[in-house]
């Protein structure tokens, strides 16, 4: 059989698909040391090893079966995939919102290359409409790419791009405006905008998904169907990441910039508002607000576009024995301003405090925020935090981690002066500090004991 049946197979995979007569699309029954399984052999990436079949099983999942555990092949059907996205025109229906979906390559709606291994995104209204036909009835949908890099390629220059799409595209009248992000680093995108796109009349709602298009259990187009929502019905007009609440497909909710975090690295629910409330429930019949106090959307179209962002900023995370020159190394690559991740209430060792005053005298800013995400820094209650004070350091209440990071770039790509830095780093501009988190804005629970797991059975985790 000709090479092409066999796409991304080599070496031991290919000559057991070559000794079995079984071909890339074929239908096969695979006995194995482990049992039979049955589906549909797929595509291999380019770079992929030797060693598996991959297959996909009636379930939907793709699965890989190590070679040296076959035992029989039998190719029983045949039926070449089709994994274009469908394109339809999509209908503008008078009286809906236009909403306005800008993409930087994340992959919110999705079709799988098995060939490449690649996703390879739907992104124009028409295949939009073709992956998520329920969009026609949310809102008129407009889209525009302006980047297509994974979400850890995410930075200053993208966030300053993005800043200055918005503000066009508030300015040309949209009512609501949706971003498709990769999830890794939204939360970083989300705090950036919360600073470059202040008060805007509309919402801004970054989305992205959990699991590719492809799988059963994929949130993508829920997620999507959220986000338009939101961007085009919702009545808060801040910067907000949409994403599911529970692992159930219930609802989504909304979280605000500066207060989000992902939080696992595979739930579909893994994003949560970090010492508050998210901002608001939403399902594809609206959104219920969680808050009471939230921008609401406005007619106006007046926004303030700040975007401003200093790359000489870095972030360090302490750990036990951290030595001098860690410090020493980040000031003589020339950064101007530096996040300190600091043990407990705010801290580091003592052997890194003559580093410190050598930062402190050659002007780099430095601020302290937490190891522990949820709580408040408070560096007067040892002497270890008041001895920082003195050389310099600046506690940050109870800002995240990444997101002082993202305000110390935004704040040194406008000043360098300490005072006015201090100053602007320590006013909220959407409560990346807050004066209190509520009694519930602090629920972490341990499975296993006896109370916990009685209300897990009453609720969805």
């Amino acid at each position: 059989m000709a090479n092409d049946l066999f796409q991304g197979y080599k070496g031991r995979a290919l000559e057991v698909l070559q000794k079995y007569n079984t071909r890339v699309w074929g239908q096969a029954e695979i006995e194995t040391t482990r049992g039979k399984f049955n589906g549909t052999v797929l595509p291999r990436a380019c770079n992929d090893d030797d060693r598996h079949i991959v297959i996909k099983i009636p379930t939907g999942y793709n699965i890989g079966i190590d070679i040296d555990t076959i035992t029989d092949m039998k190719e029983v059907g045949f039926h070449k995939a089709n994994y274009k996205i469908p394109e339809k025109e999509f209908p503008v229906t008078p009286g809906l919102p236009h909403v306005k979906l800008i993409g930087t390559g994340g992959t919110i709606a999705s079709r799988l290359d098995y060939r490449t291994g690649a996703v390879i995104p739907a992104f124009s209204p028409g295949e939009l409409y073709g992956a998520v036909p329920e969009l026609a009835d949310i809102c008129n949908l407009e889209t525009e790419k302006i980047f297509a890099v994974f979400s850890e390629n995410m930075g200053p220059t993208q966030y300053v791009a993005l800043a200055k799409a918005i503000g066009k595209e508030i300015e040309r009248g949209v009512d609501g405006i949706v971003i498709g992000h990769g999830t890794d680093t939204m939360h970083h995108t989300g705090a950036a905008l919360t600073f470059m796109v202040q008060n805007p009349p509309v919402p801004i709602v970054l989305v992205g998904s959990q699991r590719s298009s492809d799988r059963p259990s994929s949130d993508a187009a829920l997620n999507l169907m959220h986000a338009m929502t939101a961007a085009g019905h919702g009545d808060i007009a801040e910067v907000m990441v949409c994403m599911f609440g529970p692992t159930s497909d219930e609802y989504g909710l909304l979280h605000k910039g500066t207060r989000v975090r992902k939080m696992h690295s595979s739930y579909r629910s893994t994003f949560r508002t970090i010492g508050d409330t998210p901002l608001a429930m939403v399902t594809r019949k609206g959104v219920t607000p969680i808050k009471e106090k939230y921008n609401p959307r406005r007619k106006d179209r007046n926004v303030k576009i700040m975007p401003y962002f200093s790359d000489k900023v870095a972030m360090l995370y302490y750990y036990t024995g951290m030595k001098p020159d860690i410090l020493d190394a980040m000031v003589d690559a020339g950064y101007k301003g530096i996040i300190i991740v600091g043990t407990g209430l705010g801290h580091v060792n003592k052997e890194l405090y003559p580093a410190i005053e050598r930062a402190h005298a050659k002007g780099v800013h430095m601020f302290m925020t937490l190891q522990t995400i949820w709580g408040y820094v408070q560096m007067f209650v040892y002497d270890t935090g008041r001895d920082m004070m003195a050389k310099g350091i600046i506690p940050c209440g109870n800002m995240l981690p990444e997101v002082a990071y993202i305000k110390l770039g935004w704040v040194l790509g406008q000043t360098d002066d300490p005072e006015e830095v201090k100053r602007m780093m320590l006013t909220p501009i959407n409560d990346e500090i807050t004066e209190r988190e509520p009694y519930n804005g602090y629920i972490v629970l341990q499975g296993g004991v006896p109370e916990v797991d009685e209300f897990l059975q009453k609720v969805h985790k």
